[in-house]
């Protein structure tokens, strides 16, 4: 088995049931990471993030998905975490690492295809165009 840049490459042999040679078998298994950079364009404290996430995501999201389900915000240092414990138990959904004027988002890979989690990503991009203004946001890599 050969790993490189998260391609995971099985190779070995395949026993074919009569009397014939071994067919040689190849399988590709590509692992994706969930993880996103969007630059702002400008700096950004975390706090200042952290205060918007917190005040209008369970708002945001009860308009939109008309639930009343609520996110649990919490941040440390330059690092902000979501999660929802009822539902995700011991799962961070979203964490969202501020690094001047980027944010490295991580979601779990867990529920990259869950509506709950896929609402949340759109609501926080709507607030990171928020955040950076008139300068706009600019996706510098998503996998």
């Amino acid at each position: 088995m050969l790993k490189d840049n998260g391609i995971i490459l099985k190779t070995g042999f395949k026993r074919p049931k009569r009397k014939q040679s071994r067919v040689p078998i190849v399988g590709i298994y590509i692992k994706s990471t969930a993880m996103k950079i969007i630059t702002l364009h400008k700096r950004i404290k975390t706090d200042e993030l952290f205060d918007l996430i917190q005040r209008q995501l369970n708002s945001l999201f009860h308009e939109q998905r008309k639930s009343d389900l609520n996110f649990t915000v919490t941040h440390s240092g330059d690092v902000i975490d979501i999660t929802q414990p009822d539902l995700y138990p011991g799962d961070i959904l979203y964490r969202i690492e501020i690094k001047q004027d980027k944010l490295h988002i991580t979601r779990s890979e867990h529920y990259v295809d869950d509506v709950n989690s896929l609402t949340v990503e759109s609501i926080l991009n709507d607030l990171f165009k928020i955040v950076a203004g008139k300068s706009g946001t600019d996706l510098i890599l998503e996998g």
